[in-house]
């Protein structure tokens, strides 16, 4: 009996090691479509923090919606405090494996104007976030490797070391390299560390919380988000005082034309 027993572990274990362990890649594939929601409407705030601890505040409302049988995201940001950004707004037009269109509308000016690849890597209105932070980057441009398994804040997460595919991209999106920790659930990114173009570690992304938006198609957002700067010492807060789905935002909402409405 003690022989059939062992003999039945034995092909439980081959078989179980026999299992087609996820790639990286795929892991990538499933983080993005977990949070690519039909539509999400919200409000959040955003605090900028310096080296000394000094605050400064923005709030904002921001809209999404998705198009082209989900490959193609629309958002709009729109900074409604304090007075001096109030109308400052960013449209973007996130594809899945293409170079985002992203247009930036300042009061001042009067008009928007598209915010070029060179600009991406920028900080986003003062803040530890870039251009690039505000859209996930198109998959083709870089290459993954699964690396391990690491608790985040109590959550089970995959690992993934994700390399830039030539000095172009890693110019456009600022960092050289970034490993990145997807919850192994969810597949939400709870953590990420950014090293920049000299190879030396310079931010850490942090979530701090996760929401599900769409509970019929399980589809997640990341609802708190900091971003520390480890070589300056700053580090901004982005955390939604009201987000919800809303699959029937209407169109306009994603227009240059809207964009400029203040």
């Amino acid at each position: 009996m003690k022989a059939v027993l062992a003999i039945i572990m034995i092909f439980i274990t081959a078989l179980v090691s026999a299992q087609p362990r996820m790639t990286a890649y795929k892991i990538i594939e499933k983080a993005e479509e977990a949070v690519r929601v039909s539509g999400v409407q919200g409000i959040a705030v955003m605090w900028i923090i310096d080296e000394k601890g000094r605050e400064r505040t923005r709030r904002l409302k921001q809209v999404t919606k998705l198009y082209d049988d989900g490959k193609t995201e629309k958002r709009l940001l729109r900074f409604i405090e304090p007075a001096d950004i109030k109308g400052t707004g960013l449209l973007t037009f996130d594809y899945q494996n293409a170079a985002d269109d992203i247009w930036l509308y300042m009061p001042a000016l009067r008009k928007s104007r598209r915010i070029v690849s060179s600009e991406k890597s920028k900080t986003f209105m003062g803040s530890e976030f870039t251009y690039a932070d505000m859209s996930p980057p198109s998959l083709s441009d870089f290459s993954y490797q699964l690396i391990g398994e690491e608790r985040v804040q109590g959550v089970p997460c995959y690992k993934i070391d994700i390399l830039p595919n030539d000095e172009d991209v890693a110019e456009e999106n600022g960092f050289s390299r970034r490993i990145a920790y997807f919850g192994m659930e969810d597949f939400v990114i709870r953590k990420a560390l950014y090293y920049d173009l000299n190879g030396e570690i310079e931010k850490e992304m942090l979530v701090h919380e996760v929401k599900e938006l769409d509970t019929e198609k399980h589809k997640f957002r990341a609802v708190h988000i900091e971003m520390i700067n480890v070589q300056n010492g700053r580090r901004s807060i982005m955390s939604n005082e009201m987000i919800e789905f809303n699959p029937d935002i209407p169109d306009e909402y994603f227009t240059t034309r809207f964009l400029e409405r203040e």
